[in-house]
């Protein structure tokens, strides 16, 4: 899972910094949130069920740090979000917890947006928008009580950097949870090279590979909420969106890219269908 390079990070940050990708995820995502959800129900809203992923993974955030640091996950404990996005995570944990964030993510444009919503919402003063790349942390040793992310390691080459990273800014007895798009074992690379493409990465990793790499960085108490049955649910609903607000995208967003959407989505299905992907929450906490 290694062998990104800086290009690498400069194509993440392109794709999502453009004006097509924006105008995708405001219209068909809710702009809050850009992850996978956890469906209450197939007709579910995306937004509704993206911040239900936020939750579950706060809870597992929460719970690690009442059982390690025998305290709760509140206005004396600062989070680190790698790969924030929009900032909907952030904000939701600012306002459930009352904690600090500083949300690390590599786009300008959408830290730009982030920062506007935190002020509107009046968050600005306890979430940190910085603009950097998860592979080198602008942060000292252990300088975060909580490191979460949502999908963003599946951009990374070099997963065991970004874990490491994420480990050495933890303190002591503090908590790791993360969601990420992940193959199921022992699935061939090029079965899934069609959907991956855009990723800009070769592979995905998977769950042994993560779990090994935790162990391997002394993390404690790990564990894996499974989730993957979401997936079909997920991208069936956002072919289903894409399709439904056509004319609305096609006001806002390129031809090209339009056609890319339609023509991605339903790989993305077909894949989590035939049993490839995997998906959920990853946990562990700093002894």
């Amino acid at each position: 899972m290694t062998g990104q390079s800086h290009s690498g990070e400069d194509a993440t940050r392109e794709y999502y910094d453009s004006g097509d990708v924006d105008a995708f995820y405001d219209l068909v995502w809710g702009g809050e949130d850009i992850h996978t959800g956890i469906y209450a129900h197939p007709g579910e809203p995306i937004a509704d069920a993206s911040r239900r992923t936020v939750d579950r993974l706060a809870d597992r955030l929460a719970d690690r740090l009442a059982h390690r640091l025998a305290h709760r996950l509140g206005p004396d404990r600062t989070v680190l979000d790698l790969g924030s996005g929009y900032g909907g995570t952030a904000r939701r944990l600012a306002e459930r917890f009352g904690c600090r964030v500083v949300a690390l993510n590599l786009s300008a444009a959408q830290n730009e947006r982030h920062r506007a919503v935190n002020a509107t919402r009046g968050l600005d003063g306890l979430i940190e928008v910085v603009t950097g790349s998860f592979h080198d942390i602008p942060s000292p040793d252990g300088a975060f009580d909580a490191v979460c992310s949502l999908e963003a390691f599946c951009h990374s080459g070099d997963r065991p950097k970004v874990l490491s990273e994420a480990v050495r800014v933890l303190k002591p007895g503090g908590a790791l949870a993360f969601t990420d798009i992940m193959a199921a074992e022992d699935v061939r690379p090029e079965a899934l090279r069609p959907a991956v493409s855009r990723l800009g990465v070769d592979a995905l990793a998977t769950v042994s590979f993560y779990d090994r790499q935790l162990a391997e960085l002394g993390l404690a108490a790990t564990g894996f909420d499974d989730h993957s049955g979401q997936l079909v649910t997920h991208y069936d609903r956002l072919t289903e969106e894409t399709a439904a607000r056509t004319a609305e995208l096609r006001g806002r967003i390129g031809v090209a890219y339009l056609a890319h959407l339609n023509e991605n989505l339903p790989v993305w299905a077909d894949a989590a269908r035939r049993g490839l992907l995997r998906w959920g929450v990853l946990y562990g906490s700093r002894p």
